[in-house]
């Protein structure tokens, strides 16, 4: 049976008004669909680079994507909810992710974690990345990290820190201000 859905995406994203994609950002998606046998194919990569300019996937963005693919929305919604590097929502300019596997676990993740929601204002309790009021700063937990030895371990944004003490979290965070 070949289902197809036609209908509005079932659970809207973050819509993003005045959403536009500019004519450089569409001559390089065009680019990029041109390395592809059908234009489906291009869809990760299509989504990465909507990422990459405007820092999350909104509503608005799915459905340009899903249009340049010449694909129903909800195609391109699954993309975006089930892979969790797609953003749903805008992000802080400044992304720590702090690694929470067994190594940085016992390591103290959870108390940098609690350190950093507190220093920021956010809640250590709720599940999910959160972002400060003021947009500066996104905190979340993540798997692994790839630096067990050197526990607890994050990233901000590109860079990798090791050995994250409270201290050198107050220093990152005085950094990104």
């Amino acid at each position: 049976m070949n289902a197809t859905h036609t209908g509005p995406i079932p659970d809207s994203l973050q819509r993003q008004e005045g959403f536009a994609v500019p004519a450089e950002l569409e001559a390089e998606i065009d680019e990029l669909i041109s390395h592809y046998p059908a234009k489906r194919s291009a869809s990760l990569m299509v989504l990465h680079a909507v990422q990459d300019r405007f820092g999350w996937i909104s509503q608005e963005a799915v459905e340009w994507t899903a249009r340049k693919l010449e694909l129903q929305p909800i195609h391109i919604y699954e993309l975006v909810t089930f892979y969790p590097m797609f953003r749903q929502r805008p992000m802080g300019k400044c992304q720590i992710k702090i690694c929470r596997t067994l190594s940085c676990a016992l390591g103290g993740s959870k108390e940098l974690h609690e350190h950093f929601c507190k220093t920021l204002g956010l809640d250590a309790a709720k599940h999910g990345p959160q972002t400060t009021k003021d947009g500066k700063f996104t905190v979340e937990f993540v798997e692994c990290l790839a630096g067990c030895g050197t526990a607890p371990v994050i990233m901000v944004n590109e860079d990798f820190y090791e050995n994250v003490s409270p201290a050198k979290a107050d220093e990152i965070v005085r950094a990104g201000k």
